[in-house]
């Protein structure tokens, strides 16, 4: 089988290179992947599940960014997240600088191998997991406090975002550093922020999860995700207008997102030959990651990749780990996150998610919005930057 990387996704510009970038255009010694021009402070809104196609179909619901979008060059406004498609993974490569294959946050769900147990990597961490030991690189704002306090620059990182995220798991692992400012007002998070741009040298991480709520919620377009979008493009606005001169603003988001109809929404739990000789699922219902068993002996193995390419190899990638790593779908790939991958890997480029009843709550089975996948609708994101005169 011939693989390829994720429709949309680019090595060249993604978020692993957007905090070295705004950080450099304040001074430090990082990376300027994103050619960045030189700024007095810096901030970031990350709008989770913001794509860049969907904001261009929907633009005129948005338009002070469709007015950024018309200024900017297709290749300035393009940028990709990472693979898999999904938040856990997208906002540790944002804070860490390194593809999901090292952060090791490869996925909504992720199998451990040291306890052979499959941990939620956003609200759901088993207790017995320490974030940091889990994920030990460290972070991109780390590094820019340690090179503050010996005097290399002056740039202070900052985070606003919902005061639930102060101490997350998600957040000890991949974007702790930061001096945390928690408002669970949105448009108190963007008064927050614009305050804290006044200041030379503020490096601010403004995260908003609104829209992702509504478009798991309601899909992408709905009326409830239209007014959410809106909202966000007024706060956008204003935001810029009270920011101090030379001061960068730049939007994106962590993943785009795809509709999928109730009647494909797939449970795939009672199909025998799917699921007799896998041990664990983990992964998120457009990008399922199945564990085999110990016991499971290599024709066992290779019937069930079988079985899975008949079922549903007209509408989703059937992958081995090693496939996908050979593909470079989770870029360079250590030995400590290599085991953590699946055994086998089905990601959808057909509009359906796969789940399986017997983990998955019954709830998430009325979700309407998804991503996780590498299609171009789900890895593309916008990158829109205002320079105050």
């Amino acid at each position: 089988m011939t693989m390829k990387l994720p429709a949309g996704y680019n090595p060249q510009r993604n978020l692993t290179h957007v905090v070295p970038s705004l950080a450099a255009s304040l001074g430090a010694a990082m990376p300027n992947t994103l050619q960045l021009p030189e700024a007095r402070s810096a901030i970031l809104v990350l709008i989770d599940g913001l794509g860049l196609e969907q904001l261009q179909q929907y633009s005129a619901h948005a338009p002070f960014l469709r007015g950024v979008l018309k200024r900017q060059t297709e290749a300035q406004t393009e940028l990709s997240t990472i693979y898999p498609s999904t938040t856990a993974a997208a906002l540790s490569s944002l804070g860490t600088g390194l593809p999901p294959g090292e952060h090791g946050l490869v996925g909504y769900d992720v199998y451990d191998p040291d306890r052979d147990t499959v941990v939620n990597q956003l609200g759901g961490w088993d207790e017995r997991t320490d974030p940091e030991a889990w994920q030990p690189a460290g972070t991109l704002f780390e590094q820019l406090n340690k090179q503050r306090l010996t005097g290399e620059h002056q740039i202070e990182p900052i985070t606003v975002s919902l005061s639930a995220f102060e101490d997350s798991a998600l957040t000890r692992a991949s974007l702790h550093g930061p001096r945390f400012l928690g408002q669970d007002d949105l448009a108190e998070r963007f008064n927050r922020a614009a305050r804290e741009a006044q200041r030379p040298g503020a490096l601010i991480y403004l995260y908003a999860n609104e829209l992702d709520k509504a478009g798991h919620q309601y899909g992408p377009g709905s009326d409830q995700w239209l007014e959410v979008l809106e909202e966000l493009d007024s706060h956008a606005r204003r935001l810029v207008r009270k920011l101090p001169a030379d001061t960068l603003a730049a939007v994106t988001g962590d993943h785009g997102m795809v509709e999928v109809q109730e009647e494909d929404r797939i449970d795939f739990a009672h199909d025998e030959e799917l699921v007799t000789h896998i041990a664990h699922t983990a992964g998120e219902p457009r990008m399922v990651q199945l564990q085999f068993k110990p016991t499971a002996t290599e024709q066992e193995r290779q019937e069930t990749i079988s079985a899975w390419q008949r079922r549903f190899g007209n509408q989703a990638w059937v992958v081995t780990r090693q496939q996908a790593i050979d593909a470079g779908w989770f870029g360079s790939v250590n030995a400590r996150v290599r085991p953590r991958i699946g055994d086998l890997i089905v990601t959808s480029f057909a509009p359906i998610a796969l789940y399986d009843s017997r983990r998955a709550a019954p709830q998430s089975f009325s979700m309407v919005g998804h991503h996780g996948a590498p299609t171009s609708a789900e890895v593309r994101v916008p990158w829109l930057m205002i320079q105050t005169p």
